[in-house]
């Protein structure tokens, strides 16, 4: 292992691999930067070397070509072809700022339009009668110039009462105005002043969208596209929806779906302007987000807590929830924004009344009211239960304004941002599922409805927008011959494929192992009885289990640690070494608390391997899918690629290749501090590409890139993710090193490329030159995206398009080397496919080669017998950050927590360090 081991003489210092840029690549990759016996001097102190020459920055590479293998079929898409005829004017862009009468600057989201709105009435002759889009925040957009290059206006809203006219009827609809509402009727609406600065910012040509078309994007071109999506936006504004990003939702009840806990899953659309092949085309597809139940506070509450009254409701869960949500009151119909809750109940929360004229001093007169007695005696407002509960704060800190719970209703479209629990998400997914027929409907009807050639803005930029969806080509790819037991090889159909009477083709023996049983309602004796015989069919020799450990009733009340623990225990003291593998009975399914102790314990303290189930139903194909996980975690595979068995991929065969899956899992929406997780996975036993093994770390919140691939911790240690990798691989491929590096990167968006290209691969090439100066292995770096609206269809056909379905036209990038593969079965819904991205190919592979790469990679899952709908290595590192990311949740997670590996005053906090694996299981698949 003489020229894997570092040399100690320090790095290189990552410019020597500055892998052709994409702008020529039929040409090698340019000579390193720096040559090759030149060690740069290190300045005194610990400062890193003077930089030598600039690095040459990569880009993602140009297509080489289209491939052809598969069997051609006409498919239609969700792409709007879109006609430009005025590509010689300008976009003018111009910056906003609002700010109050007495100068401070207008904060509030929502308000700016309505200002910008307002400006555009009053001021219409100054701007030249000229259409604005506005992005409802800073910036603002014109087609050719305003008259002045900057301009000040004042304009005054009121604080409309919304829908004027039932301002002044008593709640329940009967009885004159009373005092109070009369009193508030005649006196004026509260008005705001505003002042409003445009001034110029910069000039787009829209000959820019032009160039984009013929693949030459530029800042200009993307500046460009975002002003037609902001006149987009604008558009759905006016309309009244609830605008997220580039999704639009109206308020329409029928929109709505209820999936528990006062949330709604609400449907609307998603539409963006995309550069393709084909020309610019416009994007719609049906987008659904989370909003909060509309209505009463109190029904809302009870729906969210699951209680039966509001005397059973948590008020500190309620006040955390209610924060920021905007209600309206009756009988007034006013808006607010709640802040918070009040100390005490309605009958007992004090307040200072203003009394009519002034008292002996000529101050005025106050008494001391309660919030029930001021509505109930001085408004006459009937309070029904409310009078035992909180009342609702819409007022400052330092005055507070109290409404009883009874007369404040949630407005709707407000977004729900926090995370959702496992039934609510299995409720959204069966309620917002669209077969393709329907979704093809759905999407007719939107572009329809949005009347898009009716927006002056649009029609000034000689934009018009095509009704039919655009036709393209695809091809649907044979699929792959697989490998089982006895030597036998099948073809899957549709997608899919089955172990009846089939051996699995390098099966495990299991010889020490127990039965852990958390659950009380399970019959393991006939369990385990089964499992041996299921094995015994799929050859899986299984011995007895040593024993069966049932939990100690009286432990069941206790904190999941404790219950881990007391497990542990009583296994050490009973067992005569440690088992080769334990299978443990959880009590609930899908997120039982118990999981993420128990795996902690045994992957990161005894290197155990251990499968987790929670039967509810047992039959055979239950418990075939759960040998098929066992097998794979102890080493052995369910099945293989004929083609990696007789070792005949193209390109990756001929030269030690190894493939590698990366992903950054983030904490869910409601815990910014939570710090995120980066996966590594790569294969192993090369010439395989169905063996994994995985590599976690924890890092600061919300960062996408990957820091930790190589991480220098003296002259001569790296302790990053790809040392521990490329080392495994080579003990693990007879001590070669990888020729040829294919990295598959998930969940970065187009505008992060070139870091993963510049940041991610410069880190990766670091941690090579660490261990062999002399090592240069060739990279290709593709990203999969699955966050995306493009979906195809089959015209005339209720089915979704056939596995193994691959677009590299029309749609696809005009400059930039890209295709779309639907490599599953879509079996419900409309089936998504997954859009790949080939940034870098030093390899050299056709496009039919690596086309064929990616879609054999969808079929070496070994957790289940279908081909799945993104590459195997993408979801093992999705696995193995989740369940690692379990390790982290049982330990310091609150909803309210606020310090883990956030920026405080005191500057970066440092981010919790997972546990490392133990050595006997860190190898293995884990997270199967």
């Amino acid at each position: 292992m003489d020229s894997f081991e570092p040399d100690g003489n320090g790095v290189a210092n990552g410019n020597g691999a500055t892998n052709g840029n994409g702008a020529q690549e039929a040409l090698p990759p340019p000579p390193p930067v720096i040559p090759p016996n030149v060690v740069p001097v290190r300045a005194e102190g610990d400062q890193p070397p003077e930089p030598v020459k600039k690095k040459v920055m990569r880009v993602p590479i140009a297509r080489r070509g289209l491939a052809n293998k598969g069997q051609k079929i006409q498919l239609l898409t969700n792409h709007f072809k879109v006609g430009v005829n005025n590509v010689d004017g300008h976009f003018f862009h111009y910056s906003v700022s609002l700010a109050y009468e007495d100068g401070r600057p207008v904060d509030g989201k929502g308000v700016g339009r309505k200002v910008i709105d307002r400006v555009q009435e009053t001021y219409d002759t100054e701007l030249a009668g000229k259409d604005f889009a506005y992005d409802g925040e800073k910036s603002l957009f014109t087609v050719g110039p305003l008259p002045r290059n900057k301009l000040e206006f004042t304009v005054v809203l009121e604080d409309v009462i919304s829908n004027r006219n039932n301002g002044n009827s008593s709640p329940n609809g009967h009885g004159s105005p009373n005092e109070g509402d009369r009193k508030r009727m005649r006196r004026p609406y509260q008005s705001k002043t505003f002042k409003v600065e445009i001034s110029f910012a910069a000039k787009i040509p829209m000959q820019a969208i032009a160039n984009a078309l013929r693949g030459q994007e530029s800042e200009n071109s993307q500046e460009a596209l975002r002003v037609l999506d902001i006149i987009l936006r604008q558009h759905a504004a006016k309309q009244g929806c609830l605008l997220v990003r580039q999704s639009f939702f109206h308020n329409d009840p029928k929109n709505f779906a209820d999936v528990g806990g006062g949330v709604l899953g609400c449907r609307g659309f998603h539409s963006s302007f995309r550069t393709s092949q084909g020309g610019l085309s416009l994007n719609i597809d049906v987008s659904t987000t989370m909003i909060i139940q509309p209505g009463p506070v109190v029904d809302f509450l009870i729906a969210n807590q699951n209680v039966r009254d509001p005397f059973s409701l948590d008020w500190s869960k309620a006040k955390r929830t209610l924060k920021n949500l905007r209600i309206k009151t009756s009988p007034a119909n006013q808006e607010f924004k709640i802040t918070g809750l009040s100390e005490k109940t309605c009958k007992d929360q004090m307040f200072t009344l203003k009394q009519r004229g002034n008292d002996a001093d000529g101050e005025p007169q106050t008494i001391e009211v309660t919030v029930y007695d001021y509505f109930v005696n001085h408004r006459g407002i009937e309070l029904r239960y409310s009078g035992d509960l909180p009342c609702i704060n819409v007022g400052k800190p330092k005055r507070p304004t109290f409404f009883p719970l009874e007369l404040c209703s949630l407005v709707s479209l407000q977004r729900y941002t926090k995370a959702l629990s496992t039934l609510q998400r299995a409720s959204l997914v069966e309620k917002s599922r669209q077969k393709p027929q329907e979704r093809m409907k759905v999407l007719s009807e939107a572009l329809k409805c949005n009347n898009y050639d009716s927006e002056p803005l649009l029609r000034s930029c000689g934009i018009s927008i095509s009704t039919s969806f655009t036709q393209v080509d695809g091809r649907v790819l044979p699929a792959p011959r697989l490998k089982v037991g006895n030597g036998e090889d099948f073809f899957p159909r549709n997608g899919r494929w089955n172990f009846n009477n089939k051996k699995l083709v390098q099966p495990t023996k299991i010889e020490r192992w127990a039965v852990v049983n958390f659950s009380a309602r399970c019959d393991t004796q006939s369990l385990v009885r089964d499992l041996i015989k299921c094995g015994d069919l799929k050859g899986i020799q299984i011995d007895a289990p040593f024993d069966v450990f049932q939990e100690n009733p009286q432990n069941r009340r206790a904190p999941p640690m404790a219950r881990v623990e007391k497990m542990f225990e009583d296994i050490q003291s009973k067992l005569p070494g440690a088992p080769q593998f334990l299978l443990c009975l959880l009590p609930e399914r899908k997120n039982s608390d118990l999981y993420g102790p128990w795996k902690r314990k045994n992957l990161a303290e005894y290197g155990i391997v251990t499968q987790c189930i929670a039967p509810t139903r047992v039959n055979d194909q239950y418990l075939t899918n759960v040998l098929l996980k066992i097998n794979a975690k102890m080493g052995g595979l369910n099945s293989l690629l004929a083609v990696e068995h007789s070792p005949s991929i193209p390109l990756v065969s001929k030269a030690p290749t190894i493939i590698l899956g990366m992903d950054v899992s983030h904490g869910s929406p409601g815990q910014s501090d939570v710090p995120s997780i980066a996966a590594v996975v790569s294969s192993r036993q090369w010439p395989l590409i169905s063996k994994y093994r995985a590599s976690v770390r924890t890092q600061s919140p919300k960062v996408e890139m990957i820091d930790s691939l190589f991480k220098k911790t003296s002259e001569t240690e790296d302790d990053g993710i790809m040392r521990e990798l490329l080392l495994d691989f080579y003990t693990s491929s007879g001590k070669r090193k990888p020729d040829q590096i294919i990295i598959f990167r998930d969940g970065v968006s187009e505008s992060q490329f070139n870091q993963v290209l510049n940041i991610e691969l410069d880190q990766i090439i670091e941690s090579c030159k660490f261990l062999d100066e002399k090592w240069n292995p060739k990279f290709v770096v593709i990203v999969a995206q699955k966050n995306h609206h493009t979906k195809f269809f089959q015209p005339g056909s209720p089915d979704n398009v056939p596995p193994g379905t691959v677009i590299d036209n029309k749609v696809c990038h005009p400059r930039n080397n890209d295709f779309y593969l639907c490599a599953h079965a879509g079996m419900i819904g409309t089936t998504r496919p997954t859009h790949y991205h080939v940034l870098l190919d030093d390899v050299g592979f056709s496009a039919d080669d690596l086309q064929e790469l990616v879609h054999s990679l969808s079929y070496v899952y070994q957790r289940s017998t279908t081909a799945i709908s993104v590459v195997a290595p993408i979801c093992y590192a999705h696995l193995a950050a989740t369940q690692m990311g379990q390790f982290m949740k049982f330990e310091e997670l609150s909803e309210t927590s606020s310090s883990h590996g956030g920026v405080t005053s005191a500057g970066a906090v440092p981010v919790p360090q997972l546990p490392r694996l133990q050595e006997n299981v860190c190898n293995s698949m884990f997270f199967c």
